[in-house]
């Protein structure tokens, strides 16, 4: 059965409610939330120092690409490229690397909402999108931070 032009209509825009619902959610966060490392943003052995995210992943080949949306909200934070080496700036540069993949991780998640009114094929597409979609954020978010950390 293929889906018709509603559905993937339907689709497109909840992505989009989604995408957008997560970003700002995070952004209205506090941010003493996202001040220290807790169990999600912890470095794991398997990372490597970061070591994983170059070799495997290559992420210094296309994270530049990456879109930045830290500035689409009122007081967001940029983090298209390093600005200073001040530890005032890298810290808040850490904290906001915390906050983006908090976001990403959440809109991934939210493909689990499409099964609601998807058929189950459909969904578990939706699922591989929201993986696609926001790995290469999480990851770029991740090897920063531990880039970062370095340099404090």
């Amino acid at each position: 059965m293929r889906p018709g032009p509603a559905l993937i209509a339907v689709d497109v825009v909840a992505w989009g409610l989604v995408h957008a619902s997560t970003g700002y959610l995070v952004h209205r966060l506090p941010a003493r939330a996202f001040d220290r490392d807790g169990w999600l943003w912890r470095e794991r052995a398997v990372e490597r120092g970061g070591r994983l995210y170059v070799r495997v992943f290559r992420v210094r080949r296309w994270k530049r690409r990456l879109p930045e949306a830290g500035d689409l909200f009122r007081g967001g934070f940029d983090k298209s490229r390093l600005r200073s080496r001040d530890p005032g700036y890298l810290r808040d540069y850490v904290r906001e690397t915390r906050r983006a993949e908090l976001g990403h991780l959440l809109a991934a998640a939210g493909a689990l909402l499409f099964f609601l009114w998807n058929p189950c094929p459909l969904g578990l597409v939706m699922v591989l999108y929201g993986v696609v979609a926001n790995a290469p954020c999480v990851i770029s978010q991740r090897f920063n931070r531990l880039r970062l950390r370095r340099l404090l």
